[in-house]
């Protein structure tokens, strides 16, 4: 299984480097340019109050079949044709919660018109997620891998022609940014369902309302577990909004999306290693087979590339921000220095984040696989409960930044905790010399990351010698183990 996940995570891995970054860097940015941090602002506060409710478009559906199929290839024709009967049902339901609740906080009409788009996405993005739980769970990593990476290729395609294209003599507008994204999905979700309806064999759908019954009550700890995730993940820019008065909401959600889009950017890379390890992990524990090795390969290699991530960004945050958002035509030099500054600050505390939420990718998946659902959502509604306390307490004070106080705590200490369960439930060894290299290498990590400021070169330059000595001194460490990469990758059996 090793051999299995290095193989197909290199496949995953290159795809979405060649896409993922792009997206991120010039097409996402440059739209946030465009419109500016205020209306940017605006749908990112929509954006994530709309995934608070994503709970209501799967109930945990997605998790639970990915689980499920990996274990049991023979079971999906039977599942397929009477979910998508339930994931319609469920579309519905959302759209109503959505809707609900923002009736209930005041939105006004604009951000109803923003919310029925984005909602609608939503609903898009969730089907395709679960159509891809079919293929990974049949463990056709190849296919999912082409698939994780086509939305984004097609939204790169549109918005390209809409920012560079001169179809439109008007300046470029936030919808216009919603509208690509619901081409692209539609698109994704098509060539999706044909793949799944061609592996299934599926004729006709199947309502069987006692086996829907069946799946939503075994999903129930799954869709748990997702939407307190949501709300400790998402929450931080709702609150932003909804705390700070009239237009300084939206201002302050906007530099908050400047400092979380390279976190996010960061996250698409660690999710990938999830969408492999639950099937994974799941076939091993019905075979009774050891996850040891392979959690703490997988751990190896996401906690040194978000260690590395992290210290880089935390030493070089104000040069990467003032590269990516140039001052806007309605600025001065003084107000674009402070939204610099402050979008800096965050950056480099939500970076720090990324070790702890690359520990999750490994540790949840594995508790996931496991059906350790009671313990996990426990996990999740204290990260829940601390999340929506700090940002309550600190949101007023300290505006954006108080957000990023409160994710940095609830993301570590749930980190913490699954990594406690994890060895308690499955018995892993406490090797006290691996935990000592961990050590030694953020410690090492924070003297090779202070040094590189003091080189007389050109920023870009001294962040290519910090990320490069620091990765030959993971190397050092044997937290990357070259040889034995090719040992498992050589190996012939599975």
């Amino acid at each position: 299984m090793q051999k299995k996940f290095l193989t197909n995570l290199g496949l995953l891995l290159f795809l979405n480097l060649l896409v993922k970054p792009f997206w991120v860097l010039g097409i996402d940015r440059s739209v946030q340019n465009a419109v500016g941090a205020e209306d940017f602002g605006f749908y990112f506060s929509i954006l994530n109050f709309s995934f608070l409710f994503n709970i209501f478009l799967d109930l945990g559906i997605t998790n639970f079949n990915n689980r499920n199929i990996a274990q049991n290839h023979q079971l999906l024709n039977k599942h397929f044709s009477s979910i998508l009967i339930l994931k319609l049902l469920l579309g519905v339901l959302y759209v109503i919660t959505t809707f609900l609740i923002g009736f209930i906080i005041g939105y006004d009409s604009k951000q109803f018109e923003m919310l029925a788009w984005v909602g609608f996405n939503q609903f898009l993005l969730s089907f395709v997620l679960y159509l891809r739980s079919n293929i990974s769970g049949l463990l056709l990593f190849k296919t999912d891998s082409v698939l994780s990476v086509l939305d984004r290729l097609l939204m790169i395609l549109f918005c390209s022609i809409l920012l560079w294209g001169n179809v439109s003599k008007q300046q470029f507008r936030i919808e216009w940014f919603v509208y690509a994204q619901t081409a692209a999905y539609v698109t994704t979700m098509i060539i999706a369902l044909i793949v799944v309806i061609k592996k299934s064999g599926f004729r006709k759908l199947n309502w069987n309302w006692p086996f829907l019954l069946m799946i939503l009550k075994k999903s129930a700890p799954f869709a748990l577990l997702v939407l307190l995730m949501a709300q400790y993940n998402r929450i931080d820019t709702v609150f932003i909004e909804r705390l700070l008065p009239g237009k300084t909401g939206d201002q302050q959600a906007g530099i908050y999306a400047q400092a979380y889009r390279l976190l996010d950017a960061a996250n698409m890379i660690a999710f990938l290693f999830s969408v492999l390890l639950l099937p994974l992990f799941s076939k091993m524990i019905k075979l009774k087979q050891s996850v040891e090795d392979l959690a703490k390969l997988s751990f190896s290699l996401l906690f040194t590339i978000s260690a590395i991530v992290a210290v880089a960004s935390w030493f070089y945050s104000n040069e990467i921000m003032n590269l990516l958002y140039p001052i806007h035509q309605d600025e001065n030099q003084l107000i674009y220095q402070q939204r610099i500054d402050q979008s800096a600050l965050i950056f480099s505390m939500l970076m720090f984040g990324f070790i702890a939420i690359s520990s999750v990718y490994v540790f949840g998946t594995l508790l996931t696989a496991n059906g350790s659902l009671k313990q996990l959502n426990i996990v999740a509604a204290s990260g829940v409960v601390i999340s929506i306390v700090l940002n309550l307490i600190l949101v007023p004070k300290l505006r954006a930044t108080g957000s990023a106080y409160a994710s940095l705590s609830a993301q570590y200490i749930t980190a913490i905790a699954q990594a406690v369960l994890v060895v308690y439930l499955f018995k892993f060894r406490i090797n006290v010399k691996y935990l000592a290299s961990i050590i030694i290498f953020i410690v090492g990590l924070g003297i090779i990351g202070y040094y590189s400021r003091l080189i007389p070169l050109d920023w870009i330059y001294k962040l290519f010698i910090l990320v490069s000595v620091a990765f030959i001194y993971s190397l050092v460490l044997r937290l990357l183990h070259i040889k034995e990469f090719i040992r498992i990758l050589r190996s012939e059996k599975e």
